[in-house]
């Protein structure tokens, strides 16, 4: 289905017309909700990776970590402006209300993406820079621009844009990718699918009013479900994997499996949901408790280490 562009005059009106914007309109633009998640799961690589990193260098590293975060939702609001229009939960972004202008954005995204790159790689070590550059790539254009209009595999395939901030925190610390580094990431990757496609069944009319494929108005509900108790079942399996690798403690490890068990077993409420649910209660209460689980695995981690470096007696983190 082609998008359906019916706010055409308020995005000229938001180019010829004077600005409005202020400060928490810009902050708006950065996606604040998403870049926290990103901060914490970046500041997890950081306290996860082995070694010492100076505390100013470790601020500047989740500062530009920060910043590319928002930069890619600068870019990809700029992007979707037309879609956010139309879709309730979206409709009253900055620039489809008419608050910034679209190519205030555009600029806004730029800038901050070089600036978070250039500076991290100056800083830090431009190993983490290149992730970050190409994170910000990764979500703005493979994401935004192609994948998310095209295929209903979309959030499958751009969700590695969100999962590389814990590999990213890492390789600040060592400068390198190591296999610990890529299971963080493949708890995330696997764990998107799960999360967005239980918000996309009970959005499923925004989505099919603006032609963008998402898995059920494509493939269908049951066939959705069964993804995500797949995802689910893959998610908590690969969690207790810092365990089996002995980055992790047995104590993580029982916690991972329990989170995971929840995990799954919601995921099987909504697999058992009828398909014409019009509340669809399950479903949403799985997109709560993924948010929930993404933090508490992430914090049982951050913890788990804490209470290592504690027990060997190696001192702090720094």
């Amino acid at each position: 289905m082609a998008v359906i562009d019916n706010h055409e005059p308020l995005a000229q009106q938001a180019e010829i017309g004077l600005s409005e914007a202020g400060a928490r309109d810009y902050f708006e633009l950065l996606k604040p909700r998403v870049m926290s998640l990103v901060v914490f799961t970046a500041f997890a690589g950081l306290v996860l990776a082995p070694g010492h990193i100076n505390p100013i260098i470790a601020f500047i590293s989740i500062l530009c970590i920060a910043v590319g975060a928002g930069a890619s939702g600068a870019l990809n609001m700029w992007y979707d402006a037309d879609i956010d229009a139309v879709m309730t939960r979206t409709a009253r972004r900055p620039i489809p209300a008419g608050r910034i202008r679209p190519s205030e954005a555009l600029a806004f995204g730029l800038v901050l993406s070089c600036f978070s790159v250039v500076i991290l790689g100056l800083a830090v070590n431009w190993l983490s820079a290149f992730l970050l550059a190409f994170t910000i790539f990764f979500y703005a254009v493979v994401y935004t621009m192609w994948l998310k209009r095209s295929t209903p595999q979309n959030i499958v395939i751009g969700g590695a844009a969100g999962a590389f901030p814990p590999v990213i925190g890492w390789a600040c610390v060592t400068g390198t990718v190591p296999v610990e580094s890529i299971v963080l990431f493949l708890i995330i990757f696997l764990w998107t699918p799960a999360h967005f496609w239980a918000l996309a069944l009970f959005k499923m009319r925004d989505y099919e009013a603006v032609g963008v494929p998402m898995l059920p108005n494509v493939s269908g509900i049951p066939t959705t479900k069964n993804q995500i108790v797949v995802y689910a079942v893959l998610t908590a399996i690969v969690a207790v994997v810092p365990t089996a690798m002995g980055f992790a403690s047995l104590g993580y490890g029982v916690v991972a499996a329990a989170l995971g068990a929840v995990f799954i077993y919601c995921s099987i409420a909504v697999w058992r949901m009828p398909d014409g649910d019009v509340k669809m209660i399950p479903a949403k209460k799985l997109f709560g408790f993924s948010i929930f689980y993404l933090f508490a695995i992430f914090s049982a981690l951050m913890i788990d280490r804490l209470v290592a470096f504690g027990i060997s007696g190696t001192g702090g983190w720094f």
